[in-house]
């Protein structure tokens, strides 16, 4: 058997000097296991697995294992699970943002050095999808996404309640005193009480969205509740799908063009989706030498109406999604849009999917384009001498009046500083003041967190102010609300414009111009970046992948990715 030809047990071999001894090694110590030698001469579908103990969105996923090895082996391949990281949201430190990489690099070299003639990637918790089809595109080996699925809600006092759009509202709350401490405990205790990811569109959702858009998910399988049946069976079709691949594949770099980039920015676009997913879908594309060019967004958005009435933009939850029409509703709608001629793993374009009637759409939750929620897009690139490189502003969860307006700034050096001042009374700020985060971007110390939300001083909450504009080059979660500009670039650690913003100086927001700029003189501003000394090395740490992070970590406009793992020229 060549090497071009290799299929199954006798794929990347483990080198002895010997290819046929390294097969009759590897078969023998695989018949430990307790494989039947038919089994052993089957191809194998490899099944990324992130499964773990500190990742709540995971813990269905043992069920759902067992069901797409029963499709794979009912289409006659061996299914064979490998574990990886498994990035759990809240419970990382700084941030999960920090570690997507790290996982995207183990999902790639374990795809590439062990057996397998395709692979199904199990994920769901937000980093987790793109770290995957990050991987996935480097590889180049045929991959099916499995995603985990949303939670269900839960009820408080009569409310639906679900995370994590709820938490944030509950919280601020909390902190301005108008519910208790016995409220807000309540509260904690109904958040999140199923499997599964947040119900709302945050990232996860947005992501799981994104990867049925590029045609790595088994049509129709984005929305389904995590503890749904739905879920299991979709879980055997993509085991089953991912088996068909092994004979007949389709490799990613084929699903990942120009074309279906565009076509899932204008899904992120109509569904109201998560920023993140901006950062994500970018270095999903730089995987496959596929650039963004500056502005993008801003030409898509303008002709791409918000579609989906999902918190944090609307009223609704994931659940509600799926039994609306789900993604093949949204996809239909855009239809005149879309580039329909996109590969999807199944083997078909797009536009022969969408040829079929998806039956019942709830309006409430899934409008048409003929009347929908907003006629633009619900993100925006703001540019300008603050941002040169640009920054987003999720319009469609922000406050209206608050989109053409100069303020004072008042800035926070670090979360730190943040954390220390922004509820001390004395603290020099009005409703109408922009407040500004420093050195929280991709390079910093702090890693790109979802700090950029930044919370109201407890002194305006008190007044009942709910919302300000604030500025930042970090990230927010998916299930966040307000008038919140982030992804600041370049950012404030490398000696970005927000890193020579001060207390008082003017900054002009202008939604309409799609601006956000500094107001202060040329010649002052190059006078503090004369003064200006950079924090991105401040970590202390030379060694291990905080130093690999540091050395190769790219800027928001290029998905937060490492140098070294972009194609070459």
């Amino acid at each position: 058997m060549t090497k071009q030809n290799r299929s199954g047990l006798a794929r990347n071999l483990t080198h002895y000097g010997d290819p046929d001894f390294s097969v009759f090694l590897r078969k023998s110590f695989f018949s430990s296991m307790g494989f039947s030698r038919e089994m052993l001469n089957r191809k194998i579908v490899g099944i990324a697995y992130t499964g773990s103990g500190f990742n709540n969105c995971h813990r269905h996923f043992p069920e759902l294992l067992d069901a797409v090895k029963r499709g794979v082996i009912a289409n006659g391949a061996l299914p064979l699970e490998f574990p990886t990281i498994s990035l759990g949201e809240i419970f990382l430190n700084p941030t999960s943002m920090k570690y997507r990489n790290l996982m995207s690099m183990e999902t790639e070299e374990m795809i590439k050095a062990q057996p397998m003639d395709a692979v199904v990637l199990m994920g769901g918790c937000d980093k987790t999808i793109p770290a995957q089809l990050m991987g996935a595109v480097s590889a180049n080996l045929p991959a099916v996404q499995l995603v985990g699925g949303p939670m269900m809600t839960s009820k408080y006092k009569g409310e639906r309640l679900g995370a994590c759009t709820d938490c944030r509202r509950f919280w601020a709350e909390y902190r301005s005193d108008s519910i208790t401490e016995r409220d807000i405990l309540e509260v904690e205790s109904k958040l999140a009480t199923t499997a599964g990811t947040c119900a709302v569109m945050g990232t996860a959702s947005t992501m799981a969205c994104v990867a049925e858009t590029l045609g790595f998910a088994i049509p129709g399988s984005a929305a389904i509740p995590a503890v749904h049946a739905d879920r299991l069976r979709a879980a055997e079709l993509t085991g089953n799908l991912a088996a068909e691949l092994t004979n007949n594949p389709i490799f990613p770099r084929e699903l990942v063009t120009v074309q279906s980039i565009e076509n899932a920015f204008r899904v992120i676009l109509a569904l109201g989706g998560s920023t993140n997913a901006i950062i994500h879908l970018t270095a999903i594309a730089g995987r496959a030498g596929v650039s963004i060019p500056p502005g993008k967004l801003n030409e898509l958005s303008d002709s791409t109406p918000v579609l989906v009435n999902l918190k944090p933009v609307g009223k609704h939850y994931m659940e509600d999604f799926n039994y609306a029409g789900g993604m093949g509703a949204v996809l239909r709608e855009l239809k005149p849009l879309l580039h329909l001629d996109c590969l999807t793993i199944t083997g078909e374009e797009l536009g022969n999917r969408l040829k079929e009637d998806c039956g019942y759409v709830d309006r409430s939750v899934i409008a048409s384009s003929d009347e929908p929620i907003d006629q633009k897009g619900g993100l925006v690139t703001l540019f300008g001498s603050l941002a040169p490189k640009g920054a987003i502003l999720k319009r469609s969860a922000a406050t209206p009046e608050l989109f053409e307006c100069i303020g004072k700034a008042v800035v926070f050096e670090s979360l730190e500083d943040l954390s220390n001042r922004i509820d001390d009374p004395d603290l020099d700020v009005e409703p109408e003041d922009f407040l500004v985060l420093q050195n929280a971007g991709p390079a910093s110390p702090s890693g790109m967190p979802e700090a950029g939300y930044l919370p109201l001083p407890k002194k305006l909450l008190a007044c009942g102010i709910r919302d300000m504009v604030r500025i930042s080059d970090a990230r927010m979660s998916g299930s966040a609300f307000g008038t919140v500009i982030l992804h600041v670039t370049p950012e404030a650690a490398i000696g970005g414009p927000l890193a020579l913003v001060k207390n008082g100086d003017r900054i002009k927001l202008s939604v309409s111009e799609k601006k956000l700029d500094l107001l202060v003189s040329e010649e002052e501003i190059q006078e503090r970046a004369r003064q200006f000394k950079s924090q991105k090395q401040e970590t202390g740490v030379s060694r291990g992948y905080e130093q690999l992070y540091q050395d190769q970590i790219l800027q928001a406009d290029q998905g937060c990715d490492f140098e070294f793992l972009l194609p070459k020229e």
